[in-house]
């Protein structure tokens, strides 16, 4: 058996984020996100860092996630547009999780960055030009990327990690 291609690996990320957006405004879902982690945080109470099985993510790792990618993101934005053609570097999600140890992550302080962050990032995207949203970044994984696509995929990843936290929410009730 051989190693999948990368390169489809890669785009099938990026359909599958897509597809969560579908064709909803990007910046209105993201504008959405802060209240929806709030929500499900309070929902999972005592429950928050229970993981559903020893290798799923907990509600607050689901959380502390969706922060990492968008303080990621955040530069990735002002790298494009302050650049010409910059490289942007990956991550592996999972090692951010486990090595900042997000289960043990005060979720308040948390989600207070991420506030912030989203604040600082929805200001900008509505100030950029057509010109502004075209500019191009070469992403290590998955090639060139536009601002405007790299904000649709951030949208997008919202959504689907806000539903894995809620698949963990629903696991760990299940399981107490």
């Amino acid at each position: 058996m051989t190693d999948p291609d990368p390169i489809y690996d890669a785009r099938a990320y990026q359909l599958s984020l897509l597809a969560a957006l579908g064709d909803d405004d990007p910046a209105v879902t993201q504008a959405r996100t802060p209240a929806l982690l709030r929500e499900i945080s309070v929902d999972a109470g005592p429950l928050l860092r229970t993981r559903p099985q020893v290798a799923e993510w907990s509600v607050l790792e689901c959380l502390g996630h969706i922060v990492d990618a968008e303080l990621v993101v955040a530069g990735r934005y002002r790298w494009i547009l302050a650049h010409d053609e910059p490289d942007l570097v990956g991550y592996d999600q999972a090692l951010w999780v486990e090595r900042l140890a997000h289960n043990g992550d005060d979720v308040g302080q948390l989600l207070d960055l991420f506030d912030a962050l989203r604040a600082a990032d929805l200001a900008l995207w509505a100030r950029l030009t057509d010109a502004d949203r075209a500019r191009i970044g070469q992403h290590r994984e998955r090639g060139p990327e536009s601002l405007e696509l790299t904000f649709r995929l951030a949208a997008g990843h919202d959504r689907v990690h806000l539903a894995q936290a809620r698949r963990a929410l629903e696991a760990v009730r299940k399981l107490a």
